[in-house]
């Protein structure tokens, strides 16, 4: 059997980090799984970083997100999925935490997150197991819980991988298609489902048979929402009040 743990889309939020490490740390898991987005939004990039580089020198395998190309190299068409030339369609809110996150990172943390893979795969038990932010091959294009079936199907058929592990929506969910499993972990530090904790996955392999399941680690949310607000960027408002409730606020 071998257990593998699964997280994303922690945005910067140290304090989360750091109580979903010690919760998956009690677990003692063969894997550990990181599926970007690591340092936009919140009020700790530098101290979410360095965590997570620690994750690394133990084994985590890190990938990088959408986010993360913006705050690396303000690569705002790949970032965001909008079509060339069209980069004024940027909100100023989103280019202005960008750039805040750039600067708080500085030289060192940015040439890490820039060597950062964009997927990988873990082969185990003879499954082959993918991490990606979004979907297979895209870092934009989730799997959204409304999206059409078979927009679905047309995604997960992008590899060959058996459990495809991703989050990008922020919205924990675990989907058994049968021949392809979808384990979106959610948010360790900015989840949309209304439950104010940090979300992550748990997924056992055990021959042929593949289980998963999100668990939630809760973190003070009103020290992080605090430190957001003092923070005072463009959008903080709305990004305190979304770590304070659970909820995306906007």
């Amino acid at each position: 059997m071998t257990r593998v743990i699964v997280l994303s889309d922690v945005h910067g939020n140290a304090i989360a980090l750091a109580a979903v490490r010690k919760a998956i740390r009690a677990e003692k898991p063969d894997f550990v799984a990181v599926a970007g987005d690591l340092a936009l939004n919140g009020p700790d990039p530098a101290g979410t970083v360095d965590l997570l580089r620690e994750m690394e020198a133990d084994g985590a395998a890190i990938i990088t997100g959408n986010t993360d190309v913006a705050v690396a190299d303000f690569d705002y068409t790949a970032a965001m999925a909008v079509s060339p030339g069209m980069t004024d369609s940027v909100p100023d809110v989103f280019r202005a935490a960008a750039e805040w996150a750039h600067d708080e990172l500085g030289d060192e943390r940015l040439a890490w997150l820039r060597r950062l893979p964009s997927e990988r795969r873990l082969r185990l038990e003879d499954t082959m197991l993918l991490a990606c932010h979004a979907s297979p091959g895209s870092q934009t294009q989730g799997f959204d819980q409304a999206l059409d079936p078979s927009v679905t199907l047309e995604r997960v058929s992008q590899t060959d991988a058996r459990v495809i592990c991703c989050g990008h929506t922020h919205l924990p969910d675990v989907r058994d298609l049968g021949w392809k499993m979808i384990v979106n972990d959610g948010s360790a530090g900015y989840v949309f489902d209304g439950d104010p904790t940090a979300s992550w996955a748990f997924v056992t392999l055990d021959g042929e048979t593949v289980t998963a399941e999100i668990r939630r680690t809760a973190f003070d949310t009103m020290v992080v929402s605090n430190a957001i607000s003092a923070r005072a960027l463009p959008g903080d408002v709305y990004r305190a009040a979304t770590v304070r409730t659970g909820k995306l606020v906007r």
